[in-house]
C-alpha cells in the first residue's frame, strides 16, 4: 500500500504541473506533423508505382523472372542439366559488359500459378553461391558449389509428392544429393512447371548510399526429362515462354532487354531474363518507396519533448528546493525513484503507442497520395513496430529521468540524452557517417533501441545495401531494444545509489 501511495503522489504531482501535461500532450501532434512533413514529396503527377506482390507470409516480394513453363497435374519429377550461366551488366545507357551478379538465378521451378506472389519451390544455379534450393521467397538451402559449364554441368531435379517438393543436385546425372525439401501448403493439383532465369541488379555495397546497375542473365540447359506421372508428356513440345511480372527495379531503369526470352539449342534451351524471386529488401535500386519505419520518423521528435518533461520531473524539485519535502514524505529514496520512473515511463508509453498507431495508416495513405509504394510486412511485424515505439519512448524517458537524477540540472541531463541517444540515431540514419561507424553507434549507444521499429529483415540470399540509411540496424529489433534497456537499468541503478548517498 505504501508503494501505491508514493506512486499516486508522484502521478498527482505530474498532472498538476500544467507545463508538463501540455508538453506531453503536444508530443503526439509533433510526432504526426513530422510524418506529414516527411511525406509531402510526390513521385510526379500520375506516376503511380505499382503495388508490390505479397508472399505467402504477408511480406512484400519481388516475383519477376522469365519463365518457360507448362501446366502439369499430379506428382512427378523434372530433371535437367544446367550447362552454363552467363550475363551482361549495364555500365551506362547503351553500354554493357559481360558479367553475372552474385544472385543471378537459372534453374527449375514448380509454381502454384502464374500469379505474382504465389507459392513456389525452385532449384537453381546462382552466379556466385552455387546450387541453391529456395521456396516461398524467404527460404534458402545450399547445394553443390561452383558455376556450371558445358564440361562441368550441374544436374538439377525437383520431385513433387503431394504438397512436398524435394530438390536434388548432381555433377553427373547419376549420383544425386538431396539439397532440401519444401512443404507448400495448399499446393494445387495442377501447377506450372519449367525453366526460369532471373537477374537482380548488380549492387554496390560500399559507400554510405551504395548503388546499382542493370543486369541480365542467360541460362543454358540440356535436354529436359520428365518423370513420375509426368512421364507421358513430350518434354520437347508444349512449352510457353513469358515474363512473369516486370522487374520491380531489380534490373534497373536502362537495361537493354529486361523482358527476356528463350530459344531452342538442339535438344536443350537457353532462357534469358532479369528481375528476381526474393523478398523486397529496399536499397538504392527499388525507387520511390516507403517502409513502415519511415512512418515512425516522428519518434525522435517526440523523444526530445518527453526527455525534457522527464528530466524536469526530477530536476524541477531540486531547482525549487522541494526535494527535501519530497524526501521527508518518502524517506525510502529508492521507492521514490521507482515511482517517478513508473510515472514518466507510463506517460511516454501512452504517447508513443497511439502516435505510432495513428502514424502508420496515415503514412500509408500519404504514400499512396504521393505515388509512392509501401513495403508490405506481416501484420505481426507491423504490430511489433507500433508496440515497440511505445516501449522505446517509455524506456528513453526513464533513461532521461535517471540522467536528471544523476546530474540534478536540466540542461546537462537533456544534453546527455541528446548526445547518447538522439544524435547517434540522426547521424546514422541520415548517411552522414560511413557505414562502419554508423553501425557501431547503433550497437553500443542507447540509439540501438530504435532497432525495435525496423520491419525489413536482412536476408542473406538477397544482395543489397544493408545500412542504416535504408532502414537496417546492425542488431535485431529486440536485441537493439535490450541495449537501450541495459543503459536505462544501469543509469537508474547509479541514480538510486547516488540518491541514497548524497545530501539534498
Amino acid at each position: 500500500m505504501r508503494r501505491l501511495r508514493v506512486l499516486r503522489a508522484e502521478w498527482t504531482k505530474f498532472r498538476t504541473v500544467r507545463g508538463w501535461v501540455l508538453a506531453t500532450a503536444a508530443a503526439v501532434p509533433v510526432f504526426v506533423l513530422l510524418l506529414l512533413a516527411g511525406t509531402t514529396a510526390s513521385n510526379g503527377p500520375g506516376q503511380d508505382v505499382a503495388a508490390l506482390p505479397i508472399g505467402s507470409a504477408g511480406e512484400a516480394v519481388n516475383d519477376n523472372f522469365f519463365f518457360l513453363h507448362r501446366a502439369l497435374a499430379g506428382d512427378g519429377a523434372l530433371t535437367v542439366p544446367v550447362l552454363g550461366l552467363t550475363g551482361v551488366l549495364a555500365r551506362e545507357p547503351g553500354r554493357t559488359v559481360p558479367g553475372v551478379t552474385p544472385w543471378a538465378k537459372t534453374g527449375i521451378i514448380v509454381k502454384q500459378s502464374l500469379e505474382q506472389g504465389s507459392s513456389y519451390a525452385a532449384l537453381m544455379v546462382t552466379g556466385a553461391h552455387g546450387v541453391r534450393m529456395q521456396h516461398d521467397f524467404t527460404h534458402d538451402r545450399a547445394g553443390l558449389p561452383g558455376r556450371p559449364s558445358a564440361a562441368s554441368p550441374r544436374w538439377l531435379r525437383l520431385v513433387r509428392a503431394g504438397s512436398t517438393l524435394t530438390g536434388y543436385d548432381s555433377t553427373d546425372g547419376v549420383h544425386w544429393n538431396e539439397v532440401g525439401r519444401a512443404h507448400l501448403d495448399g499446393l494445387a493439383g495442377t501447377v506450372q512447371v519449367g525453366l526460369f532465369t532471373a537477374s537482380p541488379a548488380a549492387v554496390q555495397t560500399s559507400g554510405s548510399l551504395g548503388g546499382s546497375r542493370p543486369a541480365v542473365a542467360t541460362g543454358a540447359f540440356g535436354p529436359v526429362t520428365l518423370g513420375g506421372s509426368w512421364t507421358g508428356v513430350d518434354p520437347d513440345q508444349g512449352w510457353r515462354g513469358g515474363q512473369l511480372g516486370g522487374d520491380a527495379g531489380t534490373s534497373g531503369s536502362y537495361a537493354d532487354d529486361t523482358r527476356g526470352g528463350w530459344t531452342r539449342t538442339g535438344h536443350g534451351f537457353t532462357v534469358t531474363g532479369a528481375g528476381d524471386i526474393a523478398p523486397v529488401v529496399g536499397g538504392p535500386s527499388l525507387g520511390p518507396a516507403y517502409t513502415v519505419e519511415n512512418f515512425l520518423v516522428g519518434t525522435f521528435a517526440a523523444l526530445i519533448v518527453l526527455t525534457v518533461v522527464a528530466v524536469q520531473f526530477v530536476t524541477g524539485e531540486y531547482r525549487r528546493g522541494l526535494i527535501g519535502t519530497t524526501l521527508a514524505a518518502t524517506p525510502r529514496r529508492g521507492r521514490l525513484l521507482a515511482a517517478k520512473t513508473a510515472v514518466v515511463a507510463a506517460v511516454a508509453f501512452g504517447v508513443g503507442l497511439p502516435a505510432a498507431a495513428i502514424s502508420v495508416p496515415l503514412g500509408r495513405q500519404r504514400a499512396h497520395a504521393t505515388h509512392f509504394v509501401v513495403f508490405t510486412v506481416p501484420h505481426t511485424v507491423e504490430l511489433r513496430a507500433v508496440l515497440g515505439t511505445g516501449l522505446l519512448l517509455a524506456t528513453a524517458a526513464a533513461l532521461a529521468l535517471a540522467f536528471g537524477t544523476l546530474l540534478r540540472r536540466s540542461a546537462p541531463a537533456i544534453t546527455a540524452v541528446v548526445v547518447t541517444t538522439v544524435l547517434p540515431y540522426l547521424l546514422s540514419i541520415s548517411g552522414a557517417l560511413p557505414p562502419t561507424p554508423a553501425r557501431w553507434l547503433l550497437r553500443v549507444t542507447p540509439a540501438a533501441g530504435f532497432a525495435v521499429q525496423q520491419t525489413l529483415p536482412h536476408h542473406r540470399h538477397v544482395l543489397s545495401v544493408y545500412t542504416p540509411p535504408f532502414g537496417y540496424f546492425p542488431l535485431g529489433p529486440w536485441t537493439g531494444y535490450a541495449v537501450l534497456a541495459g543503459w536505462t537499468v544501469l543509469a537508474l541503478a547509479a541514480a538510486a545509489l547516488l540518491l541514497r548517498r548524497r545530501d539534498v
